[in-house]
């Protein structure tokens, strides 16, 4: 491990100040962001300098306990702080919230030492971590070799790699059973020999999420950075990294149902024109707007409260650490999963209904207002929301909790 604390080793010996109200900092940030995040939709690409601006915040540390340099800030506030920025600009909030995730993998998977060096060398570096991780993209496999693995394939939906200083990822054992779930889970730097990122996203929405494909070409994995061996038993609390990732895209989604309706509410205050046959003079005494808006609280309100209730619930079932049961690991599981489909379903509503609401003008391309809902369409299609309803059917029938897989 030597080798690999030396490549960690701090630049300096500086550490991060403790923020004294992160989500302030979350509002100033989102802010920011968008002012330019109409044009920066258009545009796609790589954000390279609103990755920065996320970078100097401070907020990178968010998730990193303490005793390591960083925040020590429970997963409420780091959701919180991923639906703040979400409302403004849910691609880069997408690459806040991946960022965490992977530091969650550290924490959940990694052993004490790969904790220390890793989470410190985050801090003290302002590293900024991506996701090559894709569970369901077996393209990428590692063969053994002294002291280690050797990688060679490409993962596909590779959030946040764009850019990135270290990247999270999986691959299958060359040799090994494929239905033997021996697969391995590790961490590289970005930039090491044989690494190559392609900045080839191209969807509809969501455009600057930096998702491209990694290719690995012998790339050298020492088993110091193996963070999961293949093989290796999973224990209910390393499942818990998929409710992390799980209530992140809840949150984003949140965070865009949140900004859409905001953005209406606005346009309908400030520029909105009464229907001829409505009777009255300004759009917000018109009562089938006013019944329409109560309809859209609706849909966002319950999901804001079960969003936060599941992620008390996750930080309650992390802080039992290995004490954690496969039970209340499952009931966290329930909790995403509602909070998921609420979210969902408000993000796809509030972004489509508020055309119907603002009218024609409101489709100009210089209100923007097409990309809430281009996001949502593009980033809810990530694992369909059919399963998180069928395990929610399956408890309410029987109490069976979900069986842990990465999206359950």
């Amino acid at each position: 491990m030597s080798s690999i604390l030396q490549q960690l080793r701090p630049q300096d010996d500086t550490t991060t100040a403790a923020l004294t109200d992160p989500l302030a900092l979350a509002a100033d940030l989102g802010e920011r962001l968008a002012a330019t995040a109409i044009e920066r939709d258009r545009a796609g690409g790589h954000p390279k300098h609103e990755r920065e601006l996320i970078r100097a915040s401070g907020l990178l540390t968010l998730s990193i306990p303490a005793e390591f340099g960083g925040q020590g800030a429970d997963w409420t506030t780091v959701m919180a702080a991923v639906r703040i920025l979400a409302r403004s600009d849910s691609a880069l909030a997408h690459l806040f919230g991946f960022h965490h995730l992977q530091l969650a993998g550290i924490q959940l998977y990694g052993t004490e030492l790969q904790q220390r060096s890793l989470l410190t060398a985050t801090v003290r570096q302002k590293l900024f971590w991506g996701n090559a991780l894709n569970p369901l993209d077996k393209r990428t496999r590692a063969t053994a070799s002294p002291a280690g693995y050797i990688l060679d394939g490409v993962k596909s939906f590779s959030s946040g790699s764009v850019g990135s200083d270290w990247l999270t990822v999986s691959a299958w054992v060359s040799g090994a059973d494929r239905d033997a779930d021996a697969a391995l889970i590790a961490v590289v730097p970005t930039e090491q020999a044989g690494v190559h990122v392609e900045a080839d996203w191209d969807a509809f929405g969501q455009r600057q999420t930096d998702s491209g494909n990694v290719h690995f070409e012998k790339v050298y994995l020492p088993t110091a950075l193996v963070l999961q061996a293949p093989g290796q038993a999973a224990t209910a609390r390393s499942t818990l990294r998929s409710q992390v990732a799980q209530l992140i895209m809840t949150n984003l989604y949140l965070g865009i149902a949140q900004g859409a309706f905001e953005a209406a509410r606005d346009y309908t205050l400030e520029q909105a024109r009464p229907w001829f046959a409505s009777g009255v003079d300004d759009a917000i005494d018109d009562p089938f707007t006013q019944h329409r808006y109560g309809q859209l609280w609706l849909a966002v309100r319950p999901a804001v409260l079960l969003a936060d209730d599941a992620a008390r619930q996750l930080d309650a079932a992390i802080r039992k650490g290995d004490a954690v049961t496969a039970r209340e690991r499952g009931e966290v599981a329930v909790a995403v999963a509602e909070a998921k489909v609420l979210a969902h379903r408000a993000a796809i509503e509030i972004s489509s209904q508020m055309f119907e609401l603002l009218g024609a003008r409101a489709t100009s391309s210089r209100f923007g207002f097409d990309r809430f809902w281009r996001n949502a369409r593009v980033h809810t299609l990530h694992d369909p929301v059919d399963y998180k309803l069928r395990d929610l059917g399956r408890y309410a029938l029987s109490g069976r909790v979900p069986v842990p897989t990465p999206y359950s």
